[in-house]
């Protein structure tokens, strides 16, 4: 069943989403040569815990890390351990937050020192998918409308979006109805209402759609392993206009 949000629970959603924003901010900011994806999860797991919060991903049906990381042609929840990055990876982070009972679910991909112009331009195309996914989260309009968007978005640039991980609801859980696949014929799905709380997380890869689980039984990977980008808003969908983005960080 897909949960309509009452405003009590949306005011504490902006709180759990303000945190998951800044705890990915500030993570970004630490990726860099030589930084082991096992640092940045330990700093994560220690900010997360110093703003009043709980990771959302730590135990989640056993996963290992409070944070993911996924490097290159990893396409998401690459578990953070020893591996360093290096000059010209793009490295996906995903964030998860639980304050007070409600989730912030945010992710983005971080160039280190990228000069190739393609993977430049994949990366680029992410972050236009996930903002034209936005402004079609709008009510009256159709759950594939917002899937039919980002596939648009990436097969016009000449990517793929993954089929086998989809976006989702969240709220007081992590993963609520409905799934939202990143592709799809408009016009499909139950319509969009005032209230509803949706991750929308375009996942687009470079060569094909295909992708493998490794032995970890989480890191996922491109089959052909070409590169990957992960960009991921919690957002709430209003009576009239265009969603709030409750993972937008707010400058001071």
């Amino acid at each position: 069943m897909i949960i309509i949000k009452s405003p009590d629970d949306l005011a504490h959603m902006r709180v759990s989403g303000q945190m998951a924003a800044e705890v990915l901010d500030a993570v970004a900011r630490k990726v860099g040569p030589g930084v082991t994806t096992g640092e940045l999860n330990i700093f994560a797991s220690e900010l997360i815990g110093a703003l009043g919060g709980k990771s959302a991903f730590f135990g989640y049906r056993g996963y290992p890390g409070h944070i993911c990381v996924s490097v290159n042609d990893e396409v998401v929840h690459g578990i953070p351990g020893h591996r360093r990055i290096q000059i010209g990876d793009v490295v996906s982070l995903d964030v998860g937050v639980v304050y007070d009972g409600f989730v912030g679910d945010t992710a983005t991909t971080v160039m280190v020192g990228v000069n190739d112009p393609e993977v430049i331009r994949l990366v680029n195309t992410g972050q236009k998918a996930l903002d034209v996914a936005i402004a079609k989260a709008v009510a009256g309009a159709r759950l594939s409308d917002v899937s039919h968007a980002i596939e648009a978005v990436a097969t016009d640039a000449g990517y793929s979006v993954v089929r086998d991980f989809v976006g989702h609801g969240v709220g007081r859980s992590m993963h609520e109805d409905p799934q939202i696949p990143n592709y799809g014929v408009p016009g499909r799905g139950p319509k969009l209402k005032s209230g509803m709380t949706l991750a929308l997380e375009p996942m687009i890869n470079m060569g094909t759609f295909e992708v493998d689980v490794m032995a970890d039984g989480w890191t996922v990977l491109t089959r052909d392993r070409l590169p990957s980008v992960h960009f991921e808003h919690t957002v709430a969908v209003r009576e009239e206009g265009l969603a709030e983005v409750l993972t937008c960080m707010k400058r001071k």
